[in-house]
């Protein structure tokens, strides 16, 4: 079982790494970003629905956890996905995986949990590190554009949104999953309205929508599916380890086929932040109890 999640795993995080890929490409068939996320998950949570109805009876009695999921996952999703779409792909990537630094500063709030010397260490590896990424004392002089925000944001919702799933061992994951889809629909639908956005614009084929549902049941089904799997049935250090790949696959998928690059600084920083993560993984706990699916 450990070697099959293993390769799961690995999948997975290959498929998050390359994310950027179909999400650019639906850019340029004529989805604009805040509804490309709207009609996305509005399609997952339309494919995940028999799990909403086999435990519609525990609802009730979780209504608050699976209010938190939607409101963190599904900002979480909303944040990630606009910042990839309009951002650089390298750099929207390395501060998202500032998730490690919330994770320690949120396990510790939230979770009580014990921040040693190794794990301050790699507090202050993504710190330093974000600060080299943004452009270390020249962001002074040009602040951090809001493609930098959003990329920081979402990570730290992400983050977040992990500590309620390990809070709530007893909530079925797929629930929490699906919730986490429908706060992505409805996060992104208050946007629209809000900001008189179009839900559907004229330059839309068929074709175009044929490929967002085919993202939508085949990568992103499995993407979601394949690492909450993975997890629940692996060491969750190793787990956190393999992750890592997500980073790596971003960063060179994005040099080969975008030929995007970092600056000498930037990659200093962004080898900081890997390694931030990597302790962190390494201080995870050995075994995590298993989740209902």
């Amino acid at each position: 079982m450990q070697a099959r999640a293993t390769l799961v795993l690995i999948g997975a995080s290959i498929l998050w790494g390359m994310t950027w890929l179909p999400l650019k490409s639906l850019h340029q068939l004529g989805f604009d970003g805040v509804p490309l996320t709207f009609w996305l998950y509005l399609f997952l949570f339309l494919l995940v629905l028999p799990w909403v109805f086999k435990f519609r009876t525990v609802l009730t009695s979780h209504w608050k956890v699976l209010l938190g999921v939607a409101i963190l996952g599904g900002g979480a999703q909303l944040a990630f996905n606009t910042a990839l779409i309009y951002g650089d792909v390298i750099r929207v990537m390395v501060l998202f995986y500032l998730v490690p630094l919330w994770g320690v500063l949120g396990g510790k709030l939230f979770l009580h949990e014990r921040i040693d010397g190794a794990r301050w260490l790699g507090v202050v590896f993504s710190l330093f590190g974000a600060f080299l990424v943004v452009g270390g004392l020249y962001a002074f002089q040009s602040p951090p554009s809001w493609l930098d925000g959003l990329a920081v944001l979402s990570g730290f919702l992400f983050a977040m949104n992990n500590i309620v799933f390990r809070l709530t061992p007893t909530v079925p994951v797929s629930l929490k999953i699906s919730f986490m889809f429908l706060g992505s629909i409805l996060l992104a639908g208050t946007v629209i309205l809000s900001m008189d956005m179009t839900f559907v614009t004229s330059e839309l084929t068929t074709q175009a929508w044929l490929w967002l549902f085919a993202y939508a049941a085949i990568w992103m089904i499995a993407a979601n599916f394949g690492t909450q799997w993975a997890v629940t049935h692996m060491e969750a250090g190793r787990a956190s380890i393999i992750i890592i790949l997500e980073l790596v696959v971003a960063v060179l998928s994005a040099s080969l086929i975008l030929g995007e690059s970092m600056s000498s600084l930037e990659m200093f920083g962004g080898t900081l932040i890997l390694l931030a993560a990597y302790i962190e993984a390494k201080r995870v706990e050995a075994k995590r109890a298993p989740e209902h699916t």
